[in-house]
């Protein structure tokens, strides 16, 4: 089993699929990073030999940003959105869509459950 930057990569998957498990890489960046590598993308993961794993881990470590540090970058810029207090960083404060949807019907996901209202006596 194939294991890279703290993640398993599923067997029976072609190697070019199964780095797409990697948060950070997707699919262009796999056939990217299978072609800086030298490794076949259509290989299946339980294939692929030690090698050619240590060859792929090294071109991760070295030109992308994955999983752990990804996600701090990420957050870290939410939270200075947030610190300037610009629209952006206020709709990540409020709990509501930053990118311009209509909040009049819909977006459920940000605001969640919708609260019932009771009725006045």
């Amino acid at each position: 089993m194939a294991r890279i930057v703290g993640v398993d990569l599923p067997k029976d998957k072609p190697f070019g699929i199964a780095l797409t498990y990697i948060f950070g890489i997707g699919r262009s960046s796999a056939l990217k990073i299978c072609q800086e590598a030298k490794v076949d993308p259509a290989i299946r993961t339980r294939d692929i030999t030690d090698e050619n794993v240590r060859d792929v881990r090294n071109v991760i470590q070295q030109s992308y940003k994955v999983e752990g540090a990804l996600k701090a970058e990420i957050n870290m810029n939410i939270k200075r959105l947030i610190d300037i207090n610009c629209y952006r960083g206020m709709r990540h404060k409020l709990g509501l869509p930053v990118r311009g949807q209509r909040t009049k019907t819909n977006a459920r996901t940000r605001k969640g459950r919708r609260r019932s209202v009771s009725k006045k006596r």
